[in-house]
């Protein structure tokens, strides 16, 4: 797998004010790539690996 970094919206930062809420929203938004899987959030960047259709 080829690690990714998806920069995520700093709308997300500014509207959640819990770790709870900064995870439902990252799901939210990661919807939006859906051959990406979510394995961490570091400095505004959501870290994932592309899977292709095949696997």
């Amino acid at each position: 797998m080829v690690p990714y970094r998806v920069l995520l919206p700093k709308r997300i930062w500014r509207e959640c004010s819990t770790k709870a809420e900064i995870v439902q929203a990252v799901k939210e938004y990661m919807q939006r790539y859906p051959h990406y899987i979510v394995k961490g959030v570091k400095n505004g960047f959501a870290l994932c690996e592309r899977r292709d259709e095949g696997e």
